[in-house]
């Protein structure tokens, strides 16, 4: 915990031993709650759907202290919406405007009114859960959007940079594509080349722009790297292309080469995991770098063109083929770290 931070809670505590004292001052709303508005500010007062950031203690009536975001050195962002049940507090913070801080007392009693929940010792009939709170941050919902957008395009800014200062620092030469995707043959080939629905073996390792290899399909650069991939069949990993089974910069690149061919792609993030990321290696705004292989093209099976059949005239003999029974394979789906819903580490 902070200096800042020490002192704040110092002060908050101080106050609610203050006013719990004497027990006065303290208001009562309609459910039995008590409350007490430490330093009332002029303000704005919060209203419903905006989006608030506080800190809290959550102590019993003893001086327990349950819970502390100022120990986790981390306030709450929640949006204000409506109550539903006395402990969340919802119908309380429209009292609030930003800096506030307060102290509220809820009623034990009015947490366990259903017989069936057990009711913890350090909550006997009679007593009360208290929260000392201080608002820190009030916003309405378009400012919250506004804001992520401003940090979205910092960070994206920042991946370009990055992408820029790695390529400079190499002098590489990438070819870019429309969508963004940078990408090198490093070894050519004049053999077949894929279309969507084929089947693909690729050879790959995945890093980030720093070196850090996240995953790869073969045992002599994972062992190199340090990965832990107990139970890991090192051998190319099998694609159906154009079926949505790797994320989109795989997508495109593969198409772009042939059987026998390896190449380096730099995929941005928006073709990659995007703002979430993926893992402890793959950070939001990623973009990532991956050595590939397209070992073999499976052409995918061709489906019989449909029989036309011409109208019978009353009297002929039918001529018609016999019906036939066909059932197409079910293709299974690719393994591997570039798949959009798991990353291998």
């Amino acid at each position: 915990m902070n200096f800042r931070l020490l002192i704040a809670l110092s002060l908050l505590i101080a106050s609610v031993h203050a006013f719990g004292q004497n027990n006065g001052g303290f208001e009562r709303l309609a459910n039995g709650v008590q409350y007490k508005i430490f330093t009332p500010n002029t303000g704005v007062k919060i209203k419903q759907n905006d989006v608030i950031t506080f800190h809290f203690i959550q102590k019993t009536d003893k001086d327990s202290v349950l819970f502390s975001s100022f120990s986790a050195a981390r306030p709450v962002t929640i949006p204000v919406q409506q109550s539903r049940n006395i402990s969340d507090l919802m119908y309380f913070f429209p009292l609030l405007a930003v800096k506030d801080s307060a102290l509220v007392k809820v009623p034990a009693d009015s947490l366990f009114i259903d017989s069936t929940m057990e009711r913890p010792p350090f909550l006997p009939k009679g007593s009360t859960l208290q929260f000392v709170i201080k608002v820190e941050k009030v916003q309405s919902m378009n400012e919250i959007i506004a804001e992520q957008q401003r940090m979205a395009d910092s960070l994206k800014t920042s991946e370009l940079n990055a992408v820029s200062k790695y390529i400079a620092d190499r002098k590489l030469n990438f070819t870019t594509t429309a969508s963004g995707l940078k990408y090198i043959i490093t070894k050519p080939s004049v053999l077949a080349k894929p279309v969507a629905g084929d089947t693909v073996l690729v050879n790959y390792t995945g890093k980030t722009l720093d070196g850090k290899v996240f995953d790869s399909s073969i045992e002599a650069n994972a062992k190199e790297a340090g990965l832990d991939q107990p139970g890991r069949d090192y051998e190319p990993i099998s694609v159906v292309v154009g079926q949505g089974q790797v994320i989109k910069g795989w997508e495109e690149g593969l198409l772009l080469l042939n059987q026998g061919s390896k190449a380096t792609f730099i995929i941005p993030s928006e073709l990659a995991y995007g703002q979430r990321g993926a893992g402890q290696d793959i950070k939001p705004f990623s973009p990532l770098l991956f050595d590939v292989e397209l070992v073999k093209v499976k052409a995918a099976k061709k489906t019989a063109p449909a029989v036309t059949r011409k109208p019978v005239t009353p009297g002929s003999k039918s001529k018609l083929p016999a019906k036939t029974s066909s059932k197409a394979p079910v293709k299974k789906p690719a393994t591997g770290t570039p798949v959009k819903k798991s990353v291998k580490k």
